[in-house]
């Protein structure tokens, strides 16, 4: 079973555990059915085989998850190979053992025969449960799968389908549209093909100061993606009716800036915008949670709300999202990011629809890109 347990870890300890916890219902649906499962994943990009890549920080965090009830997690520290192979054979129904980062060995990122049949001399059925490794054509997540008679897609994978597939080709009306974040590049892709269908289209967060200078507004010191400028002028061209802005902005002269500003329109010289400003936040709240109905997708914090004098914007659209799920739209974030914004906001999980693991996975999906762990489940 591939999953995606590249999660934080911090002197041996797990971060934040979303991912790993989104994968027990395949396992645990696998294990009552007296499966010995065996779980693959990466974790980083390791240059060699250190010990701070090593996945048995994880298999620690998965055996206190599943509780007492059942046996430890084993762990083996390699992914292939004769010591694999020997606990393997100690397993028993319902036992669940989970293999070392997958990436100590550059042969599964070079999708390579030999360590794709390696890996699939393992098992007797294959299932993809990480629906944010499915876009790379790696052994794990595409070689080895074609070696198997039985291809399966988890719980969390096909749900990731399901909702992305409605959001991509036929988002329930109305359809709003939450943009922010830094990098307006690794999103522009998916918004061609999503700003049409959209209603409404709200941006903030660093991608907003790009879209203003397009517009001519003054943004200081603010980052602004000069390449991105050209389709920023003819997005606002073609869509302006149904792109929104900030009007507002909370304003600094630098991050660690004890002292902020509420700056209404251009942004003075030697200071950058941070967060939307008020203003901005009762316009955009009022869009994403007032009337309930329809599909709102998020993607993208407000502004640095990493840091407490920025965090507004970000909080309250984490808000209005759950706002508008309890009025009844369909709501969906995306993004590492954005799912630690909601957290630190105190909007729980089941406060929306769903949330997307997959990160740049989501972005090409709904781009309509190829996601070759995917496709390579519906050809059996």
């Amino acid at each position: 079973m591939r999953v995606d347990f590249n999660v934080s870890i911090n002197n041996g300890t797990v971060g934040e555990d979303y991912r790993i916890r989104m994968t027990l219902p395949t396992i645990e649906y696998l294990t009552s059915r007296g499966a010995k499962v065996i779980l693959a994943s990466h974790l980083g990009r390791p240059e060699a085989r250190e010990a701070k890549f090593s996945l048995a920080p994880v298999a620690k965090r998965l055996s206190e998850i599943v509780g007492k009830l059942r046996p430890p997690i084993r762990f083996v520290d390699d992914c292939v190979g004769p010591a694999v192979q020997d606990e393997i054979a100690k397993m028993e129904a319902g036992d669940i053992l989970l293999l070392e980062n997958l990436r100590f060995y550059k042969e599964e990122e070079k999708n390579d025969p030999e360590f794709s049949k390696n890996l699939a001399s393992l098992a007797d059925i294959y299932v993809n449960d990480a629906f944010s490794t499915s876009h790379r054509k790696h052994s794990s997540t595409y070689g080895a799968a074609t070696l198997f008679d039985t291809r399966l897609a988890g719980f969390n994978l096909s749900k990731e389908v399901q909702y992305l597939t409605m959001i991509r080709d036929k988002p329930v009306k109305p359809f709003t549209l939450v943009v922010g974040g830094v990098k307006i590049k690794d999103k522009i892709a998916a918004l061609e093909h999503l700003v049409p269908k959209a209603d409404k289209v709200m941006i903030g967060g660093a991608a907003a100061y790009t879209f203003l200078k397009a517009k001519g507004f003054k943004t200081g010191n603010s980052m602004i993606d000069e390449e991105r400028l050209p389709w920023a002028t003819r997005a606002l061209s073609t869509y302006g009716d149904k792109i929104m802005l900030p009007s507002d902005h909370i304003a600094a002269h630098s991050p660690a800036d004890t002292s902020v500003t509420m700056v209404k329109g251009d942004i003075p010289d030697g200071m950058s915008g941070y967060d939307i400003g008020n203003e901005t936040i009762e316009r955009y709240s009022a869009e994403v949670g007032g009337k309930g109905g329809g599909t709102v997708f998020w993607n993208g914090p407000m502004g640095m709300f990493e840091r407490r004098a920025f965090s507004n914007g970000t909080i309250n659209i984490a808000k209005s999202m759950a706002l508008a799920f309890w009025r009844g739209s369909k709501t969906l974030i995306g993004g590492g990011d954005t799912l630690e914004a909601m957290k630190r906001s105190g909007v729980a999980e089941n406060e929306v629809s769903h949330v997307s693991t997959g990160g740049g996975a989501t972005l090409r999906y709904l781009a309509g890109d190829v996601m070759p762990g995917v496709t390579v489940l519906n050809a059996r």
